[in-house]
């Protein structure tokens, strides 16, 4: 089966272009202008559309238990939803439960995404804990394609490891090429600060973010990507929410360290004031770490103009208003920490970042689509737009007017953190390897036929 994309403007990382794509079987077979339809089945007019490589969401956390409850989608929805907002790539994680092998974990995500995922997906292991084989055990899931681990400095007796696991999980990967994603906060400071407000009856939503200061989100910061120098390898910070954790960034890039990192559209978009919502609305808006004071999403932007910051992930673990936030009505310490975010991150970006001025739309393809490929062994057979990579392709209308609302979105949970918010640019058509899954809005795919995606470790080239 061949499918002609005709009379589209291709955007890459680098460029912009007018021309058709061909597509054979599930490749791009040619990027050109002129490409006669004769010789293909199938021809798709995107006159006034631009055709983007698929977005890589390179941070959810579909199924996943979490506080005595499990986030509300699991990868038929999640992914599904992911694709309407197009994104055709995500990874998912796996976690490791303690005294246990990974291995097992990464069987049970297996179990959890076969038969559902609609979209092709990658694993990173959150490792817990080591053992006394837990190195060899990094070595053999970097051979079976997961070639990223995720370690927290956050949540004690649940999550958080040590310095030294931490130092010898990065001496590892400084081996085997895999990439180490850290949750970067103060655990143990912050511990003390939430047991304080407790303590003194201050138990209200506002509380998750005034118990977790910027300051211990920076300190973190400092200490993974000093650990990471000592041990010779990269490092990559998950959902960097503030300007001091950026500074981090920043200054460790200037000495030339490989040290890299995401933020998530609710860290550019909202701030602590929507914890501050009336009542328990607040909330909605309980993630970790926790949204910030307005002056910070300006300097984050700035991070991503200038590649102090590389990607744009969305972070999404959503729980239900309703009958899983109010878990922790009454104590801040038990709301579910998460949100929904997986359809509307292409949406946000290209709005607020595009047609607002503040990125190009080459460095929106970078953040969104690239970058994570490069990033996490993906590329190129995911991330570009060129012959020979994956026909994941999005044909997005620049001029679509979209109202994010909880009453039209596809995620698999009844509030939206953005909603009210009017955007212009949304996906029309959305291919996943040749084959449309979304076309103006109408689900034309199947649960089961997203692929688990084996990841190559990227050794020393990290750059």
């Amino acid at each position: 089966m061949s499918t002609l994309i005709r009379n589209g403007t291709v955007v890459t990382a680098e460029k912009t272009f007018a021309a058709d794509i061909l597509i054979e079987g599930d490749k791009i077979k040619d990027i050109a202008p002129g490409i006669p339809a004769s010789g293909a089945d199938k021809v798709i007019d995107a006159t006034g559309m631009l055709l983007l490589p698929g977005g890589i969401d390179c941070h959810t956390h579909l199924d996943m238990p979490f506080g005595g409850t499990v986030s509300s989608d699991d990868f038929e929805t999640g992914t599904r939803a992911a694709a309407f907002g197009g994104t055709t790539t995500l990874i998912d994680f796996a976690i490791q439960a303690k005294g246990t092998k990974m291995r097992d974990a990464l069987d049970t995500w297996w179990k959890k995404a076969d038969g559902r995922a609609t979209i092709d997906y990658g694993l990173h292991m959150i490792v817990t804990d080591l053992g006394e084989a837990g190195l060899e055990d990094l070595d053999s899931l970097v051979a079976e394609g997961v070639a990223s681990f995720k370690l927290f400095m956050a949540y004690p007796g649940v999550l958080m490891v040590d310095d030294a696991t931490i130092f010898k999980a990065l001496s590892q990967t400084a081996k085997n090429g895999a990439l180490i994603c850290m949750h970067a906060e103060n655990g143990g400071v912050i511990d003390v600060i939430v047991k304080r407000a407790l303590a003194e009856g201050k138990t209200a939503p506002i509380y998750h973010a005034l118990t977790r200061p910027a300051t211990a989100e920076a300190e973190a910061v400092h200490r993974a990507i000093a650990m990471a120098e000592i041990a010779g390898a990269p490092v990559y910070i998950v959902h960097l929410s503030s300007e001091d954790a950026l500074n981090q960034v920043r200054e460790a890039r200037d000495r030339g360290l490989p040290a890299f990192a995401e933020t998530c559209p609710q860290y550019l978009l909202l701030s602590v004031e929507d914890l501050a919502r009336p009542g328990f609305e607040g909330a909605k808006y309980v993630f970790t770490p926790p949204l910030r004071e307005k002056h910070h999403p300006p300097k984050l932007w700035e991070g991503l103009k200038n590649d102090h910051l590389q990607v744009v992930s969305t972070d999404h673990c959503p729980f239900c208003f309703a009958d899983q936030k109010a878990l922790g009505k009454d104590d801040f310490t038990k709301i579910p920490n998460g949100g929904p975010g997986i359809e509307n991150r292409l949406q946000l970006i290209y709005h607020h970042g595009v047609n607002e001025g503040r990125i190009s739309v080459n460095r929106f393809v970078e953040l969104v689509s690239t970058t994570p490929a490069r990033l996490f062994g993906l590329y190129p057979r995911k991330g570009v737009l060129a012959a020979g990579s994956d026909a994941d392709i999005v044909i997005w209308d620049p001029h679509a007017d979209h109202l994010i609302s909880a009453k039209t979105h596809h995620m698999r949970v009844d509030y939206s953190m953005f909603e009210g918010f009017r955007v212009k640019g949304n996906a029309r058509t959305v291919l996943s390897r040749g084959e449309v899954i979304v076309d103006r809005g109408n689900w034309l795919s199947r649960p089961g036929r997203g692929a688990f995606l084996k990841r190559a470790a990227r050794g020393g080239a990290w750059a």
